[in-house]
């Protein structure tokens, strides 16, 4: 019985201490992990942009529309999987933020792309947003139809029978519920989790008008990743987002979410493209990091119709390239910068997963 017990004695502390050294490396493997481009490129995109005979920004006085560059010109691959999921998101009344917000990269994420994996965006609580953002295409209503009470069992249904390792709900905006919609959310977390433990959720969720009580009902629903979008800098954020939505209030949200709950991977994104400055989307960066965000996306805006904010400028891949840099270097575990890349773009879903995972085999 002693040999046994310390046997196992010397085990766990054999366990320990790579427990320990484990630790240690994981921000290094992830600092030193895959970049994005090697989970989307599929063939040399070429560096040359003065072959590029357009304007790349608009100046001031200005009101004509940018011609598209050729780094966002792509032909959207489909696959087996893409008509499938459309097929089971119709039969249970389920929508996606990669259909409303006419994402360019809905065919390579349901159709699976290069690495046969399918990914969608749920997204709850219907398709009708209470706020009117200039730079979203969702359409938008004071008094949505209420939500579907078979959402979260439908959703979940839906989503385990994908296969699927990595997970992302988002919703609209709906203020005209007294909680928001937390509930809701935390409800489909519940039951995505019950039919499958090993499937990771990550949650894009709204601000809930600053109200940190519903923070905390996603923060502690089980929940994986904590996600929510300042989408622009402070000085713009006036004219781009809601008045609702206040810049300093996303970044209390995100704190929250981390003060909650200190397991939690918390998550923003920023769209370049509107009119910021170097220094405004820099500070943008400093403020996500003093407030606890893990892992940021910056990508291109583009405008989803004429009703809707004109591009003021075509950031190039390079400088997307330099600003991954800078993230990194301010200590983000994760940064995914690119014209094409947006908040729940699969590349960065696979890499979050791997940080996830990589967590809990450091767990004793």
């Amino acid at each position: 019985m002693q040999k046994s017990f310390l046997l196992n004695l010397s085990k766990n502390q054999i366990k320990c201490s790579r427990y320990k050294s484990n630790l240690e490396s994981l921000k290094d493997r992830i600092r030193n992990g895959p970049a994005l481009q090697e989970f989307i490129q599929t063939e040399p995109v070429s560096q040359d942009w003065s072959q590029y005979e357009g304007k790349l920004k608009r100046e001031k006085g200005e009101d004509g529309r940018l011609r598209l560059p050729p780094w966002l010109k792509r032909t959207i691959p489909t696959g087996k999987n893409f008509s499938r999921i459309k097929e089971q998101l119709r039969d249970l009344n389920l929508h996606t933020v990669c259909e409303e917000a006419r994402c360019p990269n809905i065919g390579e994420c349901w159709g699976g792309g290069e690495h046969g994996t399918a990914t969608a965006t749920i997204m709850l609580l219907g398709d009708t947003c209470t706020r009117g953002c200039r730079f979203c295409s969702v359409k938008t209503s004071r008094a949505p139809p209420m939500p579907d009470v078979n959402e979260p069992d439908n959703t979940a249904k839906a989503i385990v029978s994908w296969g699927l390792d990595y997970v992302v709900l988002t919703s609209v905006d709906r203020d005209d519920l007294p909680d928001g919609g937390s509930n809701h959310f935390a409800n489909t977390v519940k039951k995505i989790k019950e039919r499958n433990s090993d499937i990771l959720v990550e949650c894009l969720v709204p601000d809930f008008r600053g109200d940190l009580e519903q923070v905390k009902i996603i923060a502690e629903s089980g929940l994986d990743v904590y996600a929510h979008n300042v989408e622009t800098v402070e000085a713009l954020t006036p004219h781009v987002r809601d008045r609702r939505a206040k810049y300093r209030q996303s970044l209390s949200t995100l704190k929250a979410a981390k003060d909650f709950n200190s397991n939690l991977i918390t998550k923003s994104s920023i769209m370049l493209g509107l009119g910021e400055t170097d220094y405004e989307v820099e500070q943008t960066l400093k403020d996500l990091r003093e407030h606890g965000v893990d892992c940021v996306t910056l990508g291109q805006y583009m405008q989803p119709t004429k009703r809707h904010l004109k591009v003021v400028e075509y950031v190039t891949p390079a400088k997307f390239g330099q600003w991954e840099k800078v993230g990194k270097e301010m200590g983000f575990l994760y940064v995914a910068s690119g014209p094409l890349v947006r908040s729940s773009y699969k590349a960065g879903e696979f890499f979050i997963a791997g940080i996830l995972k990589n967590r809990k085999s450091t767990t004793i």
